[in-house]
């Protein structure tokens, strides 16, 4: 005789998962590939990219809600692509190449943003 064990799955995870993906990807408006049409070139947009995730890794942000790894399409080529939030495109951008002009001036911008508010530290 021999004993089956059988066991449920549990998909709950997996459902929430899969919501929590769809819902922070309905709040992903920006594409890495994007900054191509800036000035930077893709091996200057991987490198912003790993340096902006591992500065959300070391804040504890959770990187599901503002990074996404998709494939895009630009002039009949597939290229690797992320999909970002708002705060990841900025997290990019301040992790870009300094010598793109787009990018400092787009840092500047946000430096006169912020100390226009009366930020101090």
């Amino acid at each position: 005789m021999q004993v089956s064990i059988y066991k449920q799955e549990n998909q709950t995870a997996d459902s929430i998962n899969n919501f929590m993906d769809l819902y922070y990807g309905l709040r992903m408006h920006f594409f890495a590939s994007d900054l191509l049409y800036k000035g930077l070139s893709p091996k200057q947009i991987s490198s912003a990219v790993a340096k902006a995730m591992n500065v959300a890794k070391s804040s504890k942000m959770n990187l599901q809600e503002h990074f996404r790894p998709v494939f895009s399409s630009i002039a009949d080529e597939v290229i690797s692509d992320c999909k970002l939030s708002r705060l990841g495109y900025g997290l990019v951008l301040l992790n870009a190449e300094t010598k793109i002009s787009s990018v400092g001036e787009w840092q500047i911008k946000v430096l006169e943003h912020f100390l226009e508010g009366g930020y101090t530290h």
